[in-house]
């Protein structure tokens, strides 16, 4: 890849050190955690959402993926077989509604819910759950990808501002880290 400035232009590093750098980024943040959940999550899972409202299959797997934030999207092999497995037990029911299988929580159902102290998995206080952390390396690449712009096009004098926003952050970051 060509660029316009000298190797030193970036405070040593080329435009190509750069892109690494952005490759880099980009392979640390790569999600680490599988799309599996664990045994039983599927099942606490869609007991919660019915408990909220009827659903049916494709909507329960929707409402699962968006609410871990795309951490975890069930298959339609683990949910299927789950909404069978609850309607066997009598715990929801399945009502057909324009070709649709559409599945709700039976009175059976609730008193599990009310019962039990499972709270639905997308809840999780695990630091690598949910929006948040689903947010943050799709930030983080695209701070990385906005730099490298910076660099490819931008005048020194940009590239001089570009560096002193990006150490402020980088000191913010670590002030928020240091946060009781």
């Amino acid at each position: 890849m060509g660029n316009s400035f000298p190797a030193g232009a970036f405070g040593g590093y080329n435009i190509d050190g750069v892109w690494e750098a952005v490759e880099e980024l980009r392979s640390r943040f790569e999600k680490r955690s599988s799309t599996r959940a664990g045994r039983g999550e599927v099942r606490s899972a869609v007991l919660a959402l019915l408990a909220e409202r009827p659903m049916h299959g494709y909507q329960i797997i929707h409402e699962i993926e968006e609410r871990s934030g795309g951490n975890w999207k069930p298959s339609a092999g683990s949910v299927y077989p789950t909404l069978q497995l609850l309607a066997d037990e009598g715990l929801i029911t399945a009502t057909e509604s324009n070709g649709r299988k559409i599945y709700s929580l039976t009175e059976a159902g609730r008193e599990v819910l009310a019962g039990g102290d499972a709270s639905a998995p997308w809840e999780s206080a695990s630091p690598t759950s949910g929006a948040g952390f689903a947010a943050l390396p799709k930030a983080g690449v695209e701070l990385a990808q906005v730099a490298a712009q910076v660099g490819r096009t931008g005048t020194p004098k940009q590239v001089q501002e570009a560096v002193a926003v990006l150490d402020e952050a980088r000191r913010r970051l670590y002030a928020i880290l240091a946060q009781d």
